[in-house]
């Protein structure tokens, strides 16, 4: 069934709003539901019934911004999008994903902090981890790349990156990213 065009405005609005809030709060976690709602011009309950709670909405903030860079990871171009060896990907991958986090910092940091529980079982998490593997298992031993996909993504958590970015610039983040990922694969 698809949604109705005032129900997809108001999840647009909502999405939109709340990523402004986010993006603009010192501390994302400061953020409230009745923030959201008066920002998007919603009622509380029209944003509870959708979203549920502040992490899912974090969350769909999240996964929204994340489309594009989906798409490519899923057809766009080589190195990022299929197509190129392994040994390729892997890193196109992961440094997309660094970008990706600092060009988002305190949305990711938000969700990221607030669901730690969860995190490894969201479904961008997981598909980013399949592929990862997938990739992985093309290179190393094949019984080791679900476990060192997990490490390499451990180095594109946004508490690490957020880190480093006060101590180096993105594109030093990214060549040291590069060079462990060349470190690891051999």
């Amino acid at each position: 069934m698809s949604e109705r065009a005032d129900a997809a405005r108001n999840r647009q609005a909502v999405l939109d709003a709340a990523g402004r809030l986010f993006d603009d709060a010192a501390d994302p976690g400061t953020v409230s539901m009745d923030d959201v709602a008066r920002a998007a011009g919603v009622g509380k309950g029209t944003l509870f019934r959708r979203f549920g709670d502040r992490v899912t909405l974090l969350g769909a903030v999240y996964d929204a911004r994340l489309a594009d860079l989906s798409a490519a990871v899923d057809g766009g171009p080589p190195p990022l999008g299929p197509g190129p060896p392994a040994r390729e990907r892997i890193p196109a991958l992961l440094d997309a994903m660094v970008d990706f986090k600092l060009d988002n910092r305190r949305l990711a940091m938000a969700l990221e902090q607030n669901s730690s529980s969860t995190l490894y079982r969201s479904p961008s998490y997981v598909a980013t981890h399949q592929l990862l593997s997938q990739l992985l298992a093309q290179v190393i031993d094949p019984d080791e790349a679900d476990w060192t996909a997990y490490a390499l993504l451990a180095a594109t958590r946004i508490d690490l990156v957020d880190h480093l970015a006060t101590e180096l610039t993105r594109d030093e983040i990214r060549v040291a990213l590069r060079r462990y990922v060349e470190r690891v694969l051999g």
